[in-house]
């Protein structure tokens, strides 16, 4: 019901906006290979996610990018990611989501925060570990 109600909410978005997020999200993805507290993994698979909804063309070019596509080729073909970008990832996930915890006065969203939280936390640190 829920996933429904989700791919229905983003079929709704039109190609030009998921073009414009997917540009965000490899800007921010680019700014994490050099600053090293910004995840770099997590936002280029958001990109790809928009790129795959908005724009064919942007896509193929995402893929074929030699400074983006190896993260996201090593995701998909589960060959893993390394030790930075697992910390990195796992550092802002527990940052953001403390943030929003300590700013909600909500039981119910603080447990589906934790109910977020915990399993994406478990599924990063299973993924295979690369050399960097």
């Amino acid at each position: 019901m829920l996933s429904k109600r989700l791919n229905n909410l983003f079929s709704n978005i039109s190609k030009p906006i998921w073009s414009v997020l997917g540009s965000l999200f490899v800007g921010i993805g680019i700014l994490g290979i050099f600053l090293p507290l910004l995840p770099t993994t997590p936002f280029l698979l958001l990109a790809a996610y928009c790129f795959n909804r908005g724009n064919e063309k942007m896509r193929k070019w995402f893929e074929k990018n030699k400074i983006v596509s190896t993260y996201i080729r090593n995701y998909r073909e589960k060959k893993g990611m390394t030790l930075r970008a697992k910390m990195n990832s796992i550092f802002v996930l527990w940052l953001s989501i403390g943030i929003s915890f300590y700013l909600v006065d909500n039981l119910y969203i603080r447990i589906i925060l934790c109910l977020v939280l915990i399993p994406v936390t478990i599924h990063l640190i299973s993924l295979p570990q690369l050399k960097e």
